[in-house]
């Protein structure tokens, strides 16, 4: 790309938005030139908004610290200074599609990390390696928004990414029923240890709305398009049950799974290690080179040993083996605010790009 394209963040310095911050630093295609966040932060720089609250493990890139915050709700002053924006607004839902739908309507491609817009009809909900082909529902979008450039795309909830590109590589083999069990990491809840102390050496059995997405979500990401919408897919009848524990960074599922064609363990490994999607084939600046690694040792996954593979934009797998009641069952990890969320979030951004859904204005 020969000139990069000027992004924006909305909700900057929420715990996503200083993911977004972080991941884009020194980003080939995309250079952060506008951040917003609620009006108390507007007018204060980055730096003084975000405070003592910066989460993130690596400092805060010197490129953003001294970026005016200005306020999410203006809109159109907001929009005229970037190509298109990154969301992670702490709003309600209604409040969520309202800003936006209107960020869109400015002729500002939205990549959204809220969930607000992911049963919208005719908004993708995308994993780039699972259904970019989603992304060919933005025409219908547009011309309901009455936009030529403007649209809104979304990634999927964070609590699926450990076990749906699994069910994915195993496709041919038909998974029909499957039960999964998440233990979610407290930052997808934009805590750390320091902000949530009880939550040491503790476990919350309820994550409120994470056992329906975790349910729903990977159905609607293995439909397809018809008459303009996206039309969820029918099967596997997946069950869920959702943990909060106390890990940082990190979602961990166990996973059982039936399969209504028979496959060996040596098989179901194939393709997992061998599974990959268009991120690899363009060679996407965030697209992790392996995208699922199998892990033969029984201690692995472990959150403090692999959560980072392919600098958190990989999906790492064990334990796969025979059950007793169900075919078989395994460990997934995923990284839950990279992958999960942000990271996850740009990689939809550069698939767009790539492909000429956003373009400089």
């Amino acid at each position: 790309m020969e000139k990069k394209l000027r992004v924006g963040i909305l909700g900057a310095t929420g715990m996503v938005g200083q993911r977004f911050i972080s991941l884009l630093e020194n980003h080939p295609w995309f250079e952060v030139v506008t951040v917003a966040a609620s009006p108390r932060s507007a007018g204060k720089t980055y730096e003084e908004a975000v405070g003592s609250r910066w989460k993130m493990a690596t400092p805060m890139p010197e490129a953003v610290k001294q970026l005016v915050v200005m306020n999410v709700n203006e809109v159109e002053k907001v929009a005229a200074g970037v190509d298109f924006v990154f969301s992670a607004v702490d709003m309600t839902k209604d409040e969520i599609k309202a800003i936006e739908e209107a960020y869109a309507k400015t002729e500002t491609p939205v990549v959204s990390n809220n969930s607000a817009h992911r049963w919208t009809p005719d908004v993708p909900m995308v994993i780039p390696e699972i259904n970019p082909e989603h992304f060919e529902v933005i025409p219908y979008q547009k011309k309901r928004l009455g936009t030529k450039r403007g649209f809104i795309a979304v990634k999927p909830n964070c609590s699926i990414q450990s076990y749906a590109p699994v069910l994915t590589a195993w496709k041919e083999f038909e998974p029909y029923e499957v039960v999964a069990t998440t233990y979610q990491a407290i930052s997808g809840a934009g805590k750390t240890f320091k902000d949530w102390p009880e939550m040491e050496g503790n476990l919350i059995p309820y994550i409120g709305g994470e056992e329906e997405k975790s349910e729903q979500e990977p159905l609607r990401i293995w439909g397809h398009i018809e008459n303009g919408v996206i039309v969820k897919a029918e099967a596997p009848l997946i069950t869920c049950q959702c943990l909060r524990v106390p890990v940082l960074n990190g979602h961990t599922a166990a996973v059982f799974v039936r399969f209504k064609k028979k496959a060996s363990r040596e098989q179901l490994i194939d393709k997992l290690v061998s599974f990959k999607g268009l991120p690899q084939e363009l060679g996407l600046p965030s697209a992790p080179k392996q995208f699922i690694q199998y892990m033969e040792e029984d201690n692995r996954p472990q959150v403090s040993l692999d959560v980072d593979f392919e600098h958190g934009m990989g999906i790492s797998v064990g334990r796969l083996r025979e059950d007793t009641l169900y075919d078989y069952k395994f460990v997934g990890l995923s990284h839950n605010t990279v992958r999960g969320a942000a990271g996850g979030a740009v990689l939809c951004a550069e698939f767009l790009a790539a492909k000429g859904y956003i373009e400089a204005k």
